[in-house]
Order: C-alpha cells, then structure tokens, then sequence
C-alpha cells in the first residue's frame, strides 16, 4: 500500500531506525489513529521496501542486546518517497469512516436500538474529541513535534467537532 510505504520512507527519511523503532515512531505519533498501519504491517513493509531497493539495512549490535537492523533510505527509497508524496497528493480525497455503515442501516432497526447505535456513536466520538484535546494540550509546546504533525491533530480535531455536531443532529432525526 502506497501511503504505508510513505509513512515508512518518511520517518527513515529523518533517520535510520530498526522496524521496532519505526513502530514505535508510528504509536508515538499516533499514525495509526488516521492512516490504516498496524504493527505486522510495518515489519512487513521494511522488508518489501528492502527487496525493492528503497531501503537498506545494517545489523547494529548495541551493548548486551541482541542484534538489530537498522534501515536507511537509499538514493532510490529517496526518489520514491518524492514520487509517493507527489501521486498521493494529486489523488482525490476519500474519507472513510466506518460508522456510516451503521447509518445507512439504522432503519432496518427498531427505534430504541437505532437510539442505541447513535449514542455509541455519539460516545466514541465524544471520547475520541477528548483524546485529541489532551494530545493537543499535551504536544502544543514541545518543539521537537513538527508543525505538520500538530497540523494534523489540528484537521482531526477540526473533523470529530463537525462530526459530533452532525450526530447530534442525526439523533434529532431518529
């Protein structure tokens, strides 16, 4: 997948990492929150991204841990990653968000779980706006979160508001 392999090439792009510390980067960053990237995914993707030459990689022994590959952008992994990030962002946007399938089902229940639904919905939402709040608060002055990482959690927390004022108006309806 095109965006896993940017993900990946972008932080190698920084600095040379092992796959633990690319994942690590991606929960510290909270990546995985709006771009489908799981752990599995990431192992996997260093080694794809090696076999086609973007990547290479260095056996690094540190103390008494055992050994470790640490990978590196090539030339090659450096031109991809300007190719990624120009195809990506002359796509058009899609935004998937997997409560809509519940929405467009709501009839098919009864009032009282159609209520049910909505205000899980409406919960996950109200929860996640509190998550994005505090990580917000939490990152606002450490200089070492780039202004595009905040602009990011900026955008999300932009979206959950207007979602949270649409199920609210959603639960009017029902």
């Amino acid at each position: 997948m095109a965006t896993i392999d940017l993900i990946v090439l972008g932080i190698l792009k920084k600095e040379p990492l092992s796959a633990y510390d690319i994942q690590k980067t991606v929960e510290y960053r909270n990546i995985s929150r709006w771009v489908k990237i799981s752990t599995p995914s990431i192992y996997k993707k260093v080694i794809q991204l090696e076999e086609k030459g973007y990547i290479s990689s260095t056996m690094v022994k540190e103390g008494k841990m055992a050994e470790k590959a640490v990978y590196s952008l090539t030339d090659a992994g450096g031109a991809e990653f300007e190719k990624l990030m120009g195809d990506i962002a002359a796509k058009p946007i899609h935004i998937f968000l997997d409560f809509n399938a519940v929405i467009v089902n709501l009839d098919s229940l009864p009032p009282e779980k159609q209520k049910r639904c909505l205000d899980n919905i409406e919960h996950n939402v109200i929860t996640m706006k509190a998550n994005l709040e505090e990580n917000i608060a939490r990152k606002k002055d450490m200089p070492e979160i780039p202004e595009t990482g905040k602009a990011v959690l900026q955008q999300q927390y932009i979206l959950i508001q207007a979602i949270e004022t649409w199920i609210a108006s959603l639960k009017r309806k029902f």
